[in-house]
């Protein structure tokens, strides 16, 4: 199986569990690795056959900030469900970075699998 992915995606979003927290946007990173079969759309070299990386990216982004979560956890979980269940992605690795988060570290955030790589 092949893996499209998208690294750093930037969103401006409100996450957070504190009231502070919950008044301000704050920057979160995403990165993405889905497994997708590319043969079809290589073989073609036709776009509706691919994984389209600009829709993915806007999903999320529009999902994210449509939504308000207090947890990276849950964020997370919610946009893997997304992306298997909108695009057919059979597998997925999310790494979500909320930086600044902690003054002593350059990022904190979660790592998460869903699905079967095949």
């Amino acid at each position: 199986m092949d893996i499209v992915f998208i690294k750093q995606l930037e969103v401006i979003t409100t996450i957070g569990v504190y009231a502070w927290e919950k008044s301000l946007q704050q920057k979160l990173y995403f990165d993405l690795e889905m497994a997708y079969d590319n043969k079809p759309a290589a073989l073609s070299d036709d776009i509706n056959l691919a994984l389209n990386y600009f829709s993915v990216a806007s999903a999320v982004s529009q999902f994210v900030q449509k939504n308000q979560f207090e947890l990276l956890e849950t964020m997370a979980e919610k946009v893997a469900q997304l992306i298997m269940c909108q695009f057919g992605v059979k597998w997925i690795k999310l790494t979500l970075h909320k930086p600044g988060a902690l003054p002593q570290a350059q990022s904190l955030g979660v790592c998460i699998e869903r699905g079967h790589r095949g």
